[in-house]
């Protein structure tokens, strides 16, 4: 028995965010006794403070495309029945570009993604105002990718620990992890402030906090925390079609600065609010609320879209994005502490691509072949090249 008064899981999540609640389902409906640990409830961290991006638009070719292809399935296959439960729409989302160097980079984008089968449809002005009616009358062009989806990430967490407790799975909420167990020279459980946790395999899905996960198993994980802001205006009738950004927002996505960077992101809401995104910065765990990024995001939000000049914010929200140095995610075992699994590390994707991130994990965690090879997520990447 555990000092947590149950046996030993076969696998003990550690993180009750949208990643490790998605984990601990997927695993959980394979057959496996599951235990997430959080110390706080489920989507109380990173997983409260997101926009709900489902985007196929945003990456570049490579493992994240690719990723993120494989978990629109999984969103709209294996989890269709559910998509009520966390307000999935299949919105679809436009990019649009208002500089000529802008327009370039679209083109150049849109080009490479078509060539490796992603459906996405080139706007005109006309076509653009078409599908937008509101958006600014200086835009030179635009891209639509249908395929582009938003959900609520709290129901998400809240839905899929529950959902995970239906198949058997138990969460055990206010509990820090202060260490890992281990035996054998393997990592076979969790010490918690409310007592130990012993189990097959332990699953970092600590988000920002995982590289403190890592070192507790003597590991590098380099994922560090980035902070975004997101302002929320008072409800509005239904103006804003789709999520809709500003070109800009690519290059930002993947960019490594640890600066203030800013574009625009206005999306609607079922409830009738408008969500206004994006900042990304490299502060740590800073939470001071920052007016020159509210600033900035008001700004960009009235150049897109100005009818929001004459519209009131209720609200802003930050939370930290689990940022990672080659912007890929870890995911699967960590060689250099065995016993250990990782699946963290994705920023801003993490909602998108957290289901599945769950499916491959768990299926990985029972024992059976993967739909996608997750050799590019090695969490020992890192100590091989540095971070690419």
């Amino acid at each position: 028995m555990n000092a947590l008064g149950s046996t030993a899981p076969d696998v003990v999540v550690i993180g009750a965010g949208v990643v490790g609640t998605a984990v601990a389902f997927f695993a959980a409906r394979r057959g496996l006794s599951v235990t997430i640990v959080d110390r706080g409830a489920p989507a109380s961290g990173t997983s409260s403070s997101g926009e709900g991006n489902v985007l196929i638009s945003d990456k570049e070719l490579g493992p994240e495309l690719e990723l993120a292809r494989y978990s629109l399935d999984v969103w709209r296959d294996d989890l269709a029945e559910f998509a009520h439960l966390w307000e999935f729409e299949a919105k679809g989302g436009i990019i649009v570009a208002s500089r000529e160097s802008s327009l370039a980079s679209l083109e150049r984008l849109v080009a490479s993604q078509r060539a490796h089968g992603i459906t996405v449809e080139r706007l005109d002005g006309a076509a653009l105002r078409e599908a937008e009616p509101e958006v600014t009358p200086h835009a030179l062009g635009a891209a639509y990718y249908p395929d582009d989806c938003q959900v609520q990430p709290m129901l998400v967490a809240a839905h899929l620990a529950r959902m995970a407790r239906e198949h058997g799975a138990d969460l055990v909420t206010g509990a820090t992890v202060t260490g890992l167990l281990r035996r054998d020279g393997a990592v076979r459980g969790v010490r918690t402030t409310a007592g130990d946790l012993h189990c097959g395999a332990v699953v970092n899905a600590a988000g920002p906090w995982a590289a403190e996960i890592a070192a507790l198993a003597g590991v590098r994980l380099p994922v560090e925390p980035r902070r975004g802001f997101v302002l929320v205006t008072e409800p509005l009738p239904p103006t804003v079609r789709h999520k809709v950004y500003a070109a800009e927002y690519v290059d930002n996505v993947g960019s490594s600065d640890a600066g203030l960077q800013a574009s625009a992101v206005v999306e609607g809401t079922p409830g009738g609010t408008v969500l206004i995104g994006s900042t990304r910065e490299r502060v740590g765990f800073d939470r001071t609320p920052s007016a020159e990024a509210l600033q900035v995001l008001a700004r960009n939000a009235v150049a897109l879209f100005p009818f929001l000049a004459d519209v009131r914010a209720l609200r802003h929200y930050h939370g930290f994005r689990p940022y990672s140095p080659d912007h890929l995610p870890a995911i699967g075992p960590d060689p250099r502490a065995p016993g250990l699994w990782h699946a963290c590390g994705h920023e801003g994707a993490g909602i998108g691509l957290s289901v599945g991130t769950g499916k491959l994990l768990a299926a990985a965690l029972a024992g059976e072949m993967t739909d996608l090879r997750l050799d590019p997520f090695a969490p020992q990447r890192f100590d091989d090249d540095g971070g690419r």
